[in-house]
């Protein structure tokens, strides 16, 4: 057992070297003309300064958590002031992951403009490899991270005794806290910026002005490609970040209760259910990289399948291999005393068995691939919920916004029915151990799934960047075909996202339960439902303040956009010859509208909204974050063990149902808009870019924008984060 706790940090290993070796190659990348450089350069400029701008913030939120941890630590006979010292290594891993994803990122946008002038393939390779770099390089930090530290505290203080190894393990979960709290701030703060530069670009460039997305006369323009990178790559990464450590620790925590078992305490010195789920962490490493060998496309081929056929791959070896592992970790049989799990020999104690376990891990792989079609099928273009959207949109935003929503809604009981399955059987094979290494199976291939997803903000930049650029309309054909897909890998993305979440969270409550001790929770009690009813009412606080936050900062910048429009001779000068010219190709135009339109080349002052937007988001992100961290320190410290697991539980519940109904109502509404601007027959009659119904459309899309993009997936973070929370403070508070 010893070489396998050292070999594990290893794989994590591996997958940075794998991100290094992807991220060299990128670089080496035709990186197209100087115009094309300089755009990508202010991309680059601006993803790197919210980032620091950040960290300069946060830094000081890592120093003061984790000193109230050691101190607590030092405090309670079950931690340890070295659960700070986790905090501050969980903390860094997720914001170093966010790091390496924005800056390769941000170099292959360039790159995937420039190669789809020739190639569609060569395009999907480069922008698939950038978003390779964030998955892997997630999972790598991840593993490594955990892997190391339960070296260091191993050797520290032992795991020879149930007592020692629940303390090195309570000493871990300050790991996942910092990786949660970072991922919170991350999330949100990249949801703020990224939606702030959209609504601005949308309502004053493409409604007011009339002007084309991405055209380099918009001044939110960069603000908005920034966007894509601090919110799509970073923030995504930072969150499922955080869901694949979560799982991990939560399932650790429970497979420590198993250490008095005889028959784990006969083969395996009773640390195989504990070692489970790092070991097959550290194998869906191997096959997530050779998934990502599988992703090819030929020209006039489908992205959509190859992106398919790597995941496909990745699943099936890794639940195979979790076959194998399973078997080799965990005894055949064994009976274990657990209150919860019903079905109990009254003498032995409840059975289980590894089939059961690997049972309950196939479901969390299946369900999360499920949950993925399902959010598909209600967010795609061209499928019924989207195209019952764009006939709303006829006559007026009004009822495109009252058809977003019941679809938002509507779209709720698919997963939720899909995640109670999951659940239930998940637990009738494997108890609350069940449940977590459901959740460790659904995000085993992490480094391939958040590829995919990645994918898609680097497509939309460089869709972005060619229309900047002023290149032939068939790069931007091309990369609007990669985008088209990586709306729908986004869409499947967050629908991921959310599953996995709801399934950590469970995982993390039963975590919670055991190390607070707590056998069962009666909700008959005052404190508890009180509890409930709180925790219910946290994610409709948490998202409005999430909204508010992206209309403020977005009144700025729109304020700012139309300063500009008004002010700078050039700009309003070329938007007057756009207007007379509207529906003439710029060729034809006369030589002397061509010369006022590239006199005002350059003039937009592309700094000044990327400057509101950052400042907006560091400013604005910093009450829904505490939101998260203090409300369950209060509830556990002025009420009790009990009323913070109904608080935790209600949470939950409603935090799942509102992050899908944010998410896919706005990714309807988003895909509803755009298939108006492809062109759309509705009742007879064809509707287009420009026209009254894609105007509707474009305000639902811009209503829906926080919804996807800020305060539903902050949700996922919010919902886990809380629990994360209970479960460093049970020890102090039972």
């Amino acid at each position: 057992m010893d070489l396998i706790f050292h070999i594990i940090p290893f794989f994590g290993i591996l997958a940075l070297l794998y991100t290094f070796w992807r991220s060299r190659w990128i670089t080496k990348q035709d990186a197209g003309n100087e115009k094309m450089q300089i755009i990508a350069g202010h991309i680059a400029e601006g993803a790197m300064a919210f980032l620091k701008a950040e960290y300069k913030v946060l830094i000081f939120f890592v120093i003061i958590v984790a000193v109230l941890l050691a101190f607590s630590g030092a405090n309670s006979a079950d931690s340890s002031p070295l659960v700070g010292l986790s905090f501050v290594v969980g903390a860094f891993c997720s914001a170093l992951a966010g790091f390496i994803g924005m800056k390769v990122a941000t170099k292959a946008n360039v790159r995937t403009t420039q190669a789809a002038r020739t190639s569609i393939g060569k395009a999907l390779e480069i922008a698939f490899a950038g978003g390779s770099v964030m998955g892997l390089g997630v999972v790598g930090l991840g593993v490594l991270g955990l892997g190391g530290l339960m070296i260091l505290y191993g050797d520290m203080y032992g795991m020879s005794t149930q007592e020692n190894l629940t303390k090195v393990i309570t000493i871990i979960t300050g790991f996942s806290f910092g990786a949660s709290s970072i991922a919170l701030f991350a999330r949100v703060g990249g949801g703020i910026y990224t939606k702030a530069a959209d609504v601005g670009a949308d309502l004053v460039g493409k409604v007011e002005a009339g002007i084309p997305e991405d055209h380099h006369l918009n001044p939110a323009t960069i603000a908005d490609n920034v966007g894509d990178n601090v919110g799509d790559v970073a923030g995504m990464g930072a969150d499922l970040f955080e869901s694949y450590v979560g799982s991990i620790v939560s399932t650790m925590v429970l497979g420590a209760a198993f250490f008095l078992t005889p028959e784990f305490g006969a083969k395996f010195n009773s640390l195989g259910a504990v070692l489970l789920p790092l070991v097959i962490a550290s194998v869906g490493i191997v096959a997530s990289i050779i998934g990502t060998f599988f992703v090819k496309v030929k020209e006039g081929g489908d992205p959509q399948k190859a992106l398919n056929l790597g995941n496909i791959v990745a699943g099936t070896l890794m639940i195979i291999a979790s076959w194998f592992l399973i078997k080799w970790l965990l005894p055949e049989t064994w009976y274990f005393q657990d209150p919860l799990y019903q079905w109990a020999d009254p003498v032995k104690g409840n059975l289980y068995t590894s089939s059961g376990i690997f049972i309950a891990t196939v479901v969390g792989i299946i369900s999360g691939a499920l949950i993925g079609m399902i959010t598909e099928y209600y967010t795609g273009s061209g499928k019924g919920p989207v195209i019952s959207i764009t006939r709303q949109s006829v006559t007026g935003a009004a009822t495109n916004i009252i058809s977003g929503l019941s679809v938002g809604m509507i779209s709720t009981a698919l997963p939720t029915i899909v995640l109670a399955f999951a659940i239930i059987v998940a637990f009738n094979f494997g108890g609350l151990y069940g449940i977590a290494i459901a959740a460790v199976g659904m995000l085993s291939i992490l480094g391939i799934q958040l590829a995919v997803d990645a994918y898609g903000p680097i497509s939309d930049n460089a869709g972005g960047i060619a229309e900047m650029a002023e290149l032939p309309k068939e790069v931007r054909s091309r990369t609007d075909k990669l985008d088209a897909v990586g709306n729908t890998t986004a869409a499947i993305g967050k629908g991921f996202a959310i599953g996995s979440a709801a399934l950590t969270a469970l995982a993390l409550f039963g975590a919670y339960m055991t190390s607070a001790k707590l056998s069962s929770i009666d909700i008959s009690k005052a404190v508890v439902m009180s509890g409930l009813l709180i925790g219910a009412m946290i994610p409709f606080l948490f998202s409005a303040l999430a909204m508010q936050a992206v209309g403020k900062a977005a009144m700025a910048m729109i304020e700012e956009v139309r300063r500009q429009f008004n002010t700078i001779p050039q700009l309003k000068a070329a938007l007057a010859i756009m207007k007379k010219n509207e529906g003439i190709d710029h060729l034809e135009w006369s030589k002397e509208d061509i010369g006022v339109f590239e006199d005002a080349e350059g003039k937009a002052e592309y700094g000044k909204c990327v400057e509101i937007s950052t400042k907006s988001a560091i400013k604005q992100m910093v009450l829904p974050g505490l939101l998260a961290v203090v409300i369950p320190i209060l509830v556990g410290f002025l009420g009790d063990k009990e009323m913070l697991g109904g608080l935790i539980a209600g949470v939950t519940v409603s935090g799942v149902l509102m992050a899908i109904f944010q998410a896919n109502a706005g990714g309807a509404w988003d895909n509803a808009k755009k298939m108006f601007e492809e062109g759309i027959e509705v009742n007879g009659q064809m509707y287009y870019k420009g026209s009254d119904a894609h105007k509707a459309a474009v305000v639902g899309d811009t209503v829906g924008d926080p919804f996807k993009d800020t305060s539903g997936p902050s949700l996922n973070i919010l919902l886990k984060l809380m629990s994360v929370v209970a479960l460093v403070i049970a020890p102090l508070i039972r």
